[in-house]
């Protein structure tokens, strides 16, 4: 059986004409984390990507959850402009002063689980 010009080895093309099982690269093992990136233009406009949740929002600070940990931003007039929650963007504007990370940290449960241990 002849190749066809465009096949080159070990793709499905070839596969498929010696009727071998196609084989794949991706790994069902685990699934990818999803990316994170900031871009902050003239301290009024700052696109996050990569978040999982905001955890809080109002005029002086936004708290946002990342695979690299709880974004907060703080300043003054912050406002979400954009969010999309599938894909995890998040557009805010204002003035923004300061952007800090902290770890994500599990819930131990409330102030009451805390005090009776």
């Amino acid at each position: 059986m002849g190749v066809h010009p465009i096949a080159e080895e070990g793709t499905t093309a070839m596969a498929e004409m010696r009727n071998e099982p196609v084989r794949t690269q991706t790994s069902a093992v685990e699934p990818q984390p999803r990316g994170h990136s900031l871009a902050l233009k003239d301290r009024r406009h700052l696109a996050v990507t990569g978040v999982t949740r905001i955890i809080s929002c109002d005029e002086t600070a936004a708290v946002l959850e990342t695979p690299l940990g709880n974004l907060t931003i703080g300043g003054q007039e912050l406002q979400v402009s954009e969010l999309s929650v599938q894909s995890g963007q998040v557009q805010l504007s204002g003035k923004i002063e300061y952007m800090q990370y902290a770890e994500n940290r599990q819930s131990n449960g409330g102030l009451l689980a805390r005090l009776f241990r």
